[in-house]
């Protein structure tokens, strides 16, 4: 029992560092963005940026890809990320539907390619 006593202070400094303070942002940010218009120029180039930013990440991942991700073979890779943007356009740029149907590329071309 004393363990879990123990753990119990570690468990609260996750919450208050890692929940509560992200918490704080986020209600900051829909205090301050909520009267933002969507449409304005600036909001406009702050998606195109974190696009670019994405476009970037998944492009490092493809090419050089981290830990087990290295195993995949290249065209299963690239392939993959072909088939999840097929699915995101097919599926009215669901997010979700791309990166599932990416995910299960990569997993049955590994599995099938060994």
């Amino acid at each position: 029992m004393s363990g879990l006593l123990g753990d119990s202070h570690a468990i609260a400094l996750l919450l208050f560092a890692g929940f509560l303070s992200n918490e704080v942002w986020r209600a900051l940010g829909l205090v301050v963005g909520g009267g933002i218009d969507e449409g304005s120029e600036f909001l406009v180039w702050v998606r195109a940026v974190a696009a670019a930013i994405l476009a970037g990440v998944i492009a490092q991942i493809l090419i050089s890809p981290p830990g087990a991700l290295a195993t995949v073979p290249d065209i299963v890779r690239y392939g993959a990320a072909a088939v999840g943007f097929g699915v995101y356009l097919a599926m009215r740029k669901s997010v979700f539907a791309g990166v599932i149907a990416g995910e299960i590329v990569v997993l049955a071309g590994k599995w099938w390619m060994g």
